[in-house]
């Protein structure tokens, strides 16, 4: 065969030897491909990590698990160039490392090490007798597709099933999430409350872990006095609902990596006084069920300086897995990032060695505080008559809440905006007026005063590694 030929067979049977091993695994309960995923999300660079946030947006999940499939592919085309006698070796090579990255990463490893194990089965056994037509190529590659595709279905089909078991656990918080703010329903503008369902979703993991709600045990360990163990039940027993804005670090000027919701959870100070930390505990550290960490300095949580909480419900359910189901750790004023892990196994009172994910990386080590920032939602003409435009949207500053919103128009001085009722100092605000355009086009900014003094910074700096800011802008033609 020529170079292409070889190229394109290889190619053909790195994709059905992928789609044989994802297949095998996801019956299991694992993801090969999702495997690898966690393990580039764990070890890519900062640069690598901070750009395919900011191109893939919402889609980065989805632009990981392609990326994956991607490479794999070419990897195993590049084998057909290797001498014949080293390609059965590098497959076989290639399918333990495959094996071994998923035991190295989250739960679900050991399904997904056995489908990567034999994903190098059948590629070893491929490029021993590979296609030598388009129509034998054609025939891999399609059988590569339909078993990914088929394994696709399979792991959706029990995310629904696990969904739906979280949901049937009844309701979390005491009454549904009802909060007014003497704006209504304006076409266009966020509600007070976001929904689960359009509530941004960012973490580490292509998929969240699947929980048995019957087995889960919150454990609080370490340099305490009385170590815990606590049930959704015993939990929701504690919990208490409160409203609150969620930022991610990653949220630039007017993106979507915001949400607020009603929470239903148990204060952190409550069950920091069953435990009785040690006098030499200095840090709480939140662990995942697959060993992910965030750790907070423990006085102001003790003391209630920082108002922390352990979360299981959102909007008046069980918190939804791919927001953290079973419970969460959440402190509101501080970055997603920052303020706790999702799927909770643990609590651990730890001293100052302890060290995590994200400080790895490179990110610092002191928690980082959400910036005030305002979002224009809505900026249209025409409904309050000629040259009339409405401007709306929502702004926050937590913990201690929103003072003020003002525009500036083509960059002239600052308006006030008239502010909806507020429902809680760490939730988001609305905001709404109307100006006067003249017949052109104009450029609108909004920027937001907390209650603190702080005045949303209009310079323009990237998320990393601090948090960015800037003003939202919009154009519009009148």
């Amino acid at each position: 065969m020529n170079g292409k030929r070889r190229l394109l067979s290889a190619a053909a049977v790195g994709l059905g030897a992928l789609g044989a091993g994802e297949l095998i695994a996801a019956t299991r309960g694992g993801s090969v491909i999702d495997g690898v995923g966690r393990l580039l999300a764990d070890t890519a660079p900062i640069p690598v990590v901070e750009t395919t946030v900011a191109m893939a947006g919402r889609y980065d999940k989805e632009t990981t698990r392609a990326g994956v499939v991607f490479g794999a592919v070419a990897a195993t085309a590049g084998m057909a160039f290797l001498p014949q006698r080293l390609r059965a070796p590098a497959a076989a090579a290639f399918g333990a490392g495959a094996a071994a990255l998923a035991l190295r990463g989250a739960n679900q490893s050991v399904p997904s090490a056995f489908g990567g194990l034999a994903a190098a089965g059948v590629l070893r056994a491929g490029l021993r007798r590979p296609p030598t037509t388009a129509g034998g190529e054609l025939l891999w590659a399609t059988a590569g597709a339909g078993l990914l595709a088929a394994a696709e279905t399979l792991i959706r089909r029990e995310d629904r099933r696990h969904t739906e078991r979280v949901r049937q656990l009844g309701p979390m918080g005491s009454h549904p999430p009802m909060a007014e703010d003497g704006f209504g329903n304006e076409p266009g503008l966020s509600p007070l409350i976001t929904k689960a369902g359009r509530f941004y979703v960012a973490d580490v993991n292509s998929r969240p872990p699947r929980v048995d709600p019957g087995q889960w045990r919150l454990a609080i360990s370490g340099k305490v006095a009385h170590p815990l163990r606590f049930s959704l039940a015993d939990l929701a027993e504690q919990a208490v609902e409160f409203d609150a804005v969620m930022v991610c670090v990653h949220n630039t000027p007017g993106a979507g990596r915001a949400g607020n919701a009603r929470w239903f959870g148990v204060p952190l100070t409550a069950l920091l006084e069953h435990a009785m930390p040690d006098s030499t505990a200095t840090r709480l550290v939140t662990r995942a069920v697959d060993g992910y960490t965030i750790s907070l300095p423990l006085e102001p949580l003790r003391t209630g300086e920082w108002p922390g909480y352990l979360v299981i419900g959102m909007n008046g359910e069980a918190l939804p897995p791919e927001h953290g189901f079973p419970a969460r750790v959440f402190v509101p004023g501080l970055y997603g990032q920052y303020t706790g892990a999702k799927w909770l196994a643990e609590l651990e009172l730890s001293d100052d060695t302890q060290v995590d994910y994200w400080w790895k990386r490179g990110w610092p080590s002191d928690a980082l505080w959400v910036r005030p920032q305002a979002r224009i939602d809505i900026a249209s003409g025409g409904s309050d008559g000629p040259g009339k435009t409405t401007v709306a949207g929502v702004a926050w500053a937590p913990p201690q809440g929103v003072a003020a919103v003002e525009l500036r128009i083509d960059e002239t001085d600052w308006l006030p905006v008239e502010l909806g009722a507020e429902t809680a100092p760490a939730a988001w605000r609305r905001w709404r007026t109307v100006v006067d355009l003249a017949p052109g086009t104009h450029t609108i900014q909004a920027r937001v005063t907390g209650r603190s003094g702080e005045v949303q910074d209009g310079a323009v700096r990237a998320p990393f590694p601090q948090g960015p800011s800037g003003f939202h802008t919009v154009t519009v033609t009148i």
